[in-house]
């Protein structure tokens, strides 16, 4: 079934379309500013104690996404299938040479930028309010949906650029082309999409935010970026799934 709408908009909230993204973006952009500032005047014992309970947090947020959806074969196969294809692409290698060249040109290499664009950019576009948020305000100029992930992407930016630094401001602009093109694509997608193929993208989205938690945490690090195809793949596979033998 269609994805279900939560009732009328709120009359009080203007049908300004990709308002939510807006208020998003400029929501990352100040938490970002306000933690990298913070973070240059915070000793570097604790610059690691917050960044493991970054990556403590990060990780469990990913299992609660993960336990979205009843069957995990669908997250499996998704992740396989869309890290072939990000391998092919290479996505990962594409983002970290766009991180690489900025630390580069504007701080002289004092800031792991590359690190701290991927991480944040995945982690503010991947779950459930991303897309029914952005479809929202798309379909009805209703952003109440985009001002709570805003609220709630204001602290990890603050968080995250207090420890990784300025590199996080970057990660606004990924936010601008992914939640701006599902919001301006809402009136397309919304007669596709339904409640279980998002519960299908926002548990396989778990999977790639447990892999950005083992890295925070240094003990593994993970191409999660190749692994983005895989939150097309989970729809589709849902949409197909009678004729799948799972």
């Amino acid at each position: 079934m269609p994805i279900a709408h939560r009732g009328e908009a709120n009359p009080i909230l203007w049908p300004v379309l990709g308002l939510g993204t807006a208020i998003n973006v400029v929501a990352v952009l100040v938490g970002g500013g306000i933690g990298t500032l913070a973070g240059a005047r915070l000793p570097e014992g604790m610059r690691v104690t917050a960044m493991q309970a970054i990556g403590i947090v990060t990780l469990l947020v990913g299992v609660a996404n993960f336990l979205e959806f009843d069957n995990p074969l669908v997250p499996l196969v998704s992740v396989i299938s869309g890290l072939v294809v990000g391998e092919i692409l290479g996505i990962e290698d594409g983002l970290k040479r766009l991180g690489d060249y900025l630390e580069r040109r504007f701080s002289k290499g004092e800031s792991p930028v590359s690190r701290a664009f991927v991480t944040t950019s995945l982690l503010f576009c991947v779950g459930p309010l991303t897309v029914i948020g952005s479809l929202e305000d798309g379909l009805r100029g209703d952003y109440s949906l985009l001002a709570l992930k805003s609220g709630l992407d204001f602290i990890a930016a603050l968080a995250f650029a207090s420890v990784l630094g300025w590199g996080v401001l970057l990660s606004a602009g990924t936010v601008l082309v992914v939640q701006g093109s599902l919001t301006l694509g809402a009136g397309f997608l919304e007669p596709f999409v339904t409640d279980a193929m998002i519960s299908a993208a926002t548990a396989t989205g778990g999977v790639l935010i447990v892999g950005l938690g083992l890295g925070l945490l240094d003990l593994k690090q993970v191409r999660v970026a190749n692994m983005l195809p895989a939150l097309l793949f989970a729809p589709l596979i849902v949409a197909s799934a009678p004729l799948l033998p799972f």
